[in-house]
């Protein structure tokens, strides 16, 4: 197990270098057109493809350096240069943790390398939970599978909603109700194949930011998959759900794990590096234009009224950065969130950019409403971290429940 420490080895602050100089070179100057065109920016993700960063290698070895701080430096770095783009090159993971969090061995070496393609043949995975009626509730998922013993397959039907990727990915990842009995411990998760019918693509969503992310509805009318394609295998979901039963019974037994909630809680953590990017962009935005920017014959920096705006800017973002790192050491040591650690990181690096972004805006003045500066964009695409992947009010309580112990509502 690797020891908690702040400083990046030389491999770690390479990596970083090197993300943050295609972040800088590539990523930003694309930035307001990607915003403005409101689509895929396939030219940028197929540029990280090439030089490597769009791949299932640079992923898994972010993912599995073991001091766990891989994944949220690169999440970091790519979407301080943009929060849009990022996300059009890092939404396929969201997936890819979906198979391995929850898949078998084969389904993972299988599945994994066709979500992500090769630089001469790019890819994406989606990975669909929301419904309609089922965000934050996901108990009222309505989403079926019903398995077809005769042809051993799964037959799915339903709408997803807020789908990164939602149908142009090669691969989706479904989670539906197989036991509308069991709530949420009824759930699975489904590989969708590519070109399977029955699979189509609903309303594309016209958002307030991270506007070069595509976001769109999936609609499944009694799509087929084959049995192969139920994320862990029939025998290991026959046993999770016979312990859900036991257990809705009264009889006890051990906690049962819900498919989505596990890739929530391993992704967390990397969202709220996300959220400490584009609030750290905009602080950086903010502290040369205070500097440059002259009023009544002197920086305006030299006010207290932005300087100690600026001051609480830079603790705020270096204490979410703190937070998400503890966190993602965790996870990689194998330690359980005893106090959801893992929801406090989201929590708190989600509300600082919200804030940052805001206080940006302000001292920019005029400027930073118009979109001329880049923290007009900032401010929006930052509304986004406090809402997916569990909101600022769910994180709360999942907090407030680890700690107390009490199913409080």
């Amino acid at each position: 197990m690797a020891e908690f420490t702040m400083e990046l080895s030389e491999d770690q602050e390479q990596v970083r270098e090197w993300v943050h100089g295609f972040a800088a070179g590539v990523i930003r100057p694309a930035a307001a057109e990607w915003d403005e065109r409101e689509e895929t920016p396939w030219p940028v993700i197929q540029e990280a493809a090439r030089v490597g960063i769009y791949s299932l290698d640079f992923y898994a070895q972010q993912f599995f350096d073991p001091t766990g701080l891989g994944i949220p430096m690169a999440m970091e770095e790519l979407f301080w240069g943009d929060a849009g783009i990022a996300l059009s090159i890092v939404g396929t993971g969201l997936a890819a943790i979906g198979v391995f969090a929850n898949g078998t061995e084969e389904q993972i070496g299988t599945w994994l390398p066709q979500m992500y393609g090769d630089r001469d043949d790019v890819k994406l995975a989606a990975f669909c939970s929301s419904e309609p009626d089922a965000g934050s509730d996901v108990g009222a998922m309505r989403t079926r599978a019903v398995h077809d013993p005769v042809r051993d397959e799964w037959v799915l039907s339903g709408t997803k909603t807020w789908v990164t990727n939602g149908g142009i990915a090669n691969v989706h990842i479904v989670v539906a109700v197989v036991d509308p009995e069991l709530g949420t411990k009824g759930h699975a998760s489904f590989i969708v194949p590519p070109g399977t019918p029955g699979l189509t693509q609903g309303q594309k969503f016209k958002k307030h930011g991270i506007r070069a992310s595509h976001t769109a509805e999936v609609v499944l009318q009694e799509v087929r998959v084959p049995g192969s394609c139920l994320l862990g295998g029939k025998e290991k979901l026959d046993e999770r759900l016979a312990r859900a039963r036991e257990r809705a019974r009264g009889a006890g037994g051990e906690r049962v794990r819900n498919a989505a909630m596990a890739t929530f809680e391993a992704s967390r953590p990397a969202v709220g590096a996300m959220a400490v990017g584009t609030a750290r962009a905009a602080y950086e935005v903010a502290l040369d234009y205070a500097r440059t920017r002259t009023q009544f014959g002197r920086p305006i920096i030299d006010n207290q009224g932005v300087a100690f705006q600026l001051a609480d800017m830079r603790t705020r973002i270096d204490a979410a950065r703190l937070l998400v790192w503890r966190a993602s050491w965790m996870a990689a040591a194998g330690r359980p969130f005893t106090s959801a650690e893992g929801s406090m990181s989201k929590l708190f690096a989600s509300e600082t950019a919200r804030q940052v972004t805001a206080q940006a805006v302000q001292i920019l003045g005029g400027n930073g409403f118009t979109r001329e500066y880049p923290v007009e964009r900032m401010h929006r695409d930052s509304a986004i971290y406090t809402i997916f992947e569990g909101t600022s009010e769910i994180q709360r309580l999942v907090i407030a429940r680890t700690l107390s112990g009490v199913p409080i509502r």
